[in-house]
C-alpha cells in the first residue's frame, strides 16, 4: 500500500496478505532454492535480516543448500502472474511441507510489479526452496532471524486502554523508524487483520513476530515504521503498533487509499482455515471497544469514506464500509481470513456491550455569534449535559437533558471572541469535548458558481465496470438549487445527473459515464439562487476505452541505484493498437519522453528510470502525460509522479 502520509514518506504498495490455498502438483511449474546471489545483511537490534534473489534458472532442482544464516521468519516478493511456494528446513530436523505464499492481487494483475508477500514465522530453519507456477520472472527471499528473548509485559496505558504491550516492551527498534509519525484529523473506523503465518507460537515467540514484522516492513517494504497501529497474539496480548501514541490518530500502513483516518489492528495468525483462539477475540474486543470509545463512533454503524485508490477502489470511490470492518473490504485482499471475517459481525455486536453506556457522534454547527448546536447519541436514555467554558475556564453556557439524544443550542450573541472549549457527558460515558473560536458571525458570499472540475477529465470505462465514473466538484457562494447535464457536441442535453438543493462552500457528486459512447461531452452546471438567479459553468469530458486501466507504480521514485523505488512503471491496457507517447512534463513544460510508437491489443508496461536523454531529473513533482491517438484525435491521460533523493 503505497501511500504519501507525508512529503517524504513512501509506504510500500500493498499491505498484509492473505494465503491462498497449496497449488496442485500438476500446476507447478519450477523450483529454485534459496543462494547467494546478490544478498544483503540488514541487523537492527534483536533482528538480522538477509535479502537473496532467487535464480530462476534449472528451476527443476530440489537440491537445497544451507542458508549463510539461520533464519525463524521468511517472506517472498516476486514479479509476475504466477504464484510461489516455499519450504523450510528446520535446523536439525527436516523440511516442511510446502506452504503457498500469500500477496494480494497485484493492479496490473502481477505483470511487472514486485507483490510484495507476507512475513511468516518459519520457526528456526536453515535452508529454504521456492517453487513457481505460472509466469514469475524475478523471485527475492527476505530471511529473517528474529531473537526470542522474554515474555512482555501488559501494562494499562494512560488512556485507560486496556493492558498494551508498549513499543519498548515489545523492543521495537526506534533508530530504524524512516519518519516522524503523522496524524489524522480522527479516526472513523478499524480495519481487522491477520498476519498471516503460523498460528504456533509460544508467548515469547508473539514479541519476537512484531519484532520481525517492525523490520521487515521498514526495511524490507521502505515503509516508515510498522504499518499496523495495534497486534494482538493468540494469548490475548495486545501490542502498541506504529508509534505515535496508542490514544492518538496515528496514521500507518496496513490499508492501501484507506490509512488515514483508519486504526488497523492485526490478529497474529493465519486465520483463513482456523477460528481465532478464545483470548485473541476477547482481546480484539477490548482494544477495539476502547480505541471507538475515543472516537466516539458506534460500532454497529457504517462510514462513508473517499478511497485514496488502490487496485479495488479508484481514487475518489466514496465507499461505504462498517465501523468495524476487514482488510478485504479496503482493498483487493483475503485478509484477516475467511473465518475471522465471518466473525466481525457478532464481534462488532460484542465491542457494542463492551463498557457501556457510550457516547456516539458528537457534532457542533454554527458559528460564535449567532446559534451553535450541539448534538450526539447516548446508548440509553441517560441524563446528559452540554458546557461551554471561555479561555479563563468560566462557564460562559450550559444545557441539559435526559434520553438517548443530545440535542442542545447556545444563542451565543453576547459572546466574546476568544477560544471557547465545550464538553458533552453522560454519566459513565467517556465525554467528548473540543473548541469553537468566537468572534464576528461568519461573513456572508455574493451567489457565484465556481472551481467547477470533473475528476479524470477522460473517463476510460472497461470490461469489468470500473475506471466508468469522474468526481464532479465545484463551489456555491451562497445556498442554490443545482442542476448537471451531459450535454453532446451540439450542445444537445443527453441526461440530467443532478437537480437537488445544496449548501454554500465546496460541493462534489460523482458522474457514471458508462452508459455512454466514446466521444467528446461538456457537462454543464447550473446554479439557480433562492431570488431565481441563474448561473450555468462548463467543462469538456472525454469518454474513451481505448485505453483503460492506467497506472503508475511507485508514484514517487528515488532512482539512486538501493533496489527500490528506483523505477516507475506505467500499466495501461490497450482495446486497439494505437500511436502512444509517454513525456514526463513540469509546469506545462516535456522534459523527458518515455515513449514514442504504436503499441498493440492487450496489457501493456513502460518502465522510466528517471532520466531524461540519460541524465537524471532533479527531486521534484512532476506530471507523466500519456497521450493516446486514436479516433478522437489526441486523447492525453495524466499522473502525479514524484522524485525524491532520499533512500
Amino acid at each position: 500500500m503505497r501511500e504519501w502520509a507525508s512529503g517524504l514518506e513512501l509506504e510500500a504498495r500493498f499491505g498484509h496478505r492473505e494465503e491462498v490455498d497449496v497449488f496442485p502438483k500438476s500446476a507447478i511449474a519450477a523450483a529454485a532454492t534459496a543462494a547467494l546471489v546478490l544478498p544483503t545483511l540488514a541487523h537492527a537490534g534483536n533482528v538480522a535480516m538477509r535479502v537473496v534473489d532467487i535464480p530462476l534458472q534449472g528451476r527443476r532442482s530440489l537440491a537445497a543448500a544451507p542458508a549463510a544464516m539461520h533464519f525463524n521468519m521468511l517472506a517472498p516478493h516476486w514479479r509476475g502472474t504466477g504464484r510461489v511456494a516455499y519450504r523450510t528446513h528446520r535446523l536439525h530436523g527436516r523440511w516442511s511441507a510446502w506452504s503457498a505464499a500469500d500477496a494480494d492481487v497485484a493492479p496490473d494483475g502481477g505483470t511487472g510489479r514486485w507483490r510484495d508477500g507476507n512475513l511468516s514465522w518459519t520457526g528456526s530453519a536453515d535452508a529454504v526452496q521456492f517453487r513457481t507456477a505460472g509466469v514469475v520472472s524475478s523471485l527475492r527471499a527476505y530471511e529473517l532471524w528474529s531473537r526470542v528473548t522474554g515474555t512482555p509485559v501488559r501494562r494499562p496505558s494512560e488512556a485507560g486502554s486496556p493492558p498494551i504491550v508498549p513499543r519498548a516492551g515489545w523492543g521495537a527498534e526506534e533508530e530504524i523508524v524512516r519518519a516522524k509519525p503523522t496524524f489524522a484529523a480522527a479516526v472513523r473506523l478499524l480495519v481487522v487483520h491477520h498476519t498471516a503465518g503460523s498460528n504456533a507460537y509460544t508467548p515469547a515467540q508473539a514479541a519476537a513476530i512484531v519484532r520481525g514484522i517492525q523490520v521487515y516492513h521498514v526495511e524490507g517494504n521502505g515503509w516508515n515504521d510498522i504499518g499496523y497501529n495495534y497486534l494482538v497474539d493468540r494469548f490475548g496480548t495486545v501490542y502498541e503498533g506504529r508509534g505515535g501514541g496508542v490514544d492518538r490518530n496515528v496514521i500507518g500502513a496496513h490499508a492501501e487509499g484507506f490509512n488515514a483516518g483508519t486504526a488497523g489492528i492485526a490478529l497474529i495468525g493465519n486465520f483463513s482455515g482456523a477460528t481465532p483462539p478464545k483470548a485473541q477475540r476477547a482481546a480484539l474486543v477490548a482494544v477495539a471497544a476502547w480505541r471507538l470509545d475515543i472516537a466516539h463512533i458506534d460500532p454497529l454503524s457504517t462510514v462513508v469514506y473517499t478511497s485514496g485508490g488502490n487496485a479495488k477502489y479508484r481514487a475518489g470511490r466514496v465507499v461505504t464500509l462498517r465501523a468495524i470492518s476487514g482488510h478485504r473490504d479496503t482493498g483487493p485482499s483475503e485478509c484477516p481470513g475467511r473465518i475471522a471475517y465471518r466473525l466481525l459481525p457478532a464481534l462488532a455486536r460484542r465491542v457494542a456491550l463492551t463498557g457501556l453506556p457510550k457516547l456516539y457522534s458528537p457534532t457542533v454547527t454554527g458559528v460564535v455569534g449567532g446559534p451553535v448546536r450541539f448534538r450526539a447519541r447516548v446508548s440509553g436514555a441517560l441524563p446528559w449535559t452540554v458546557t461551554v467554558v471561555d479561555q479563563l475556564g468560566q462557564t460562559v453556557a450550559a444545557g441539559a437533558g435526559t434520553g438517548p439524544v443530545v440535542d442542545w443550542t447556545w444563542s451565543s450573541l453576547a459572546a466574546r471572541k476568544g477560544r471557547f472549549t465545550w464538553t458533552i457527558s453522560a454519566p459513565g460515558a467517556l465525554g467528548a469535548t473540543g473548541s469553537i473560536l468566537g468572534g464576528k458571525p461568519a461573513p456572508t458570499h455574493p451567489f457565484s458558481l465556481t472551481n467547477l472540475a470533473a475528476t479524470p477529465s477522460v473517463i476510460t470505462p472497461s470490461a469489468d465496470g470500473s475506471s466508468d465514473s469522474a468526481a464532479v466538484t465545484f463551489t456555491l457562494g451562497t445556498a442554490a438549487t443545482v442542476s448537471a447535464d451531459v450535454l453532446d457536441s451540439n450542445g444537445a442535453s443527453l441526461a440530467r445527473l443532478l437537480d437537488e438543493p445544496r449548501l454554500a462552500g465546496d460541493n462534489s457528486f460523482e458522474w457514471h459515464a458508462s452508459w455512454l459512447g466514446d466521444g467528446r461531452y461538456r457537462l454543464a452546471v447550473t446554479a439557480v439562487s433562492p431570488a431565481g438567479k441563474a448561473v450555468t459553468k462548463s467543462v469538456e469530458v472525454v469518454v474513451d476505452r481505448t485505453l483503460t486501466a492506467l497506472d503508475l507504480e511507485p508514484s514517487t521514485i528515488s532512482p539512486n541505484g538501493d533496489g527500490m523505488a528506483d523505477t516507475a512503471i506505467f500499466s495501461f491496457s490497450l482495446t486497439e493498437a494505437v500511436p502512444i507517447r509517454l513525456d514526463i512534463e513540469q509546469n506545462g513544460v516535456a522534459l523527458a519522453t518515455v515513449f514514442q510508437g504504436t503499441l498493440g491489443i492487450g496489457p501493456q508496461a513502460l518502465e522510466w528510470d528517471g532520466t531524461s536523454g540519460g541524465a537524471p531529473l532533479p527531486a521534484g513533482d512532476y506530471v507523466a502525460v500519456v497521450t493516446v491517438t486514436d479516433q478522437l484525435g489526441d486523447v492525453q491521460h495524466s499522473l502525479p509522479l514524484a522524485i525524491v533523493s532520499a533512500p
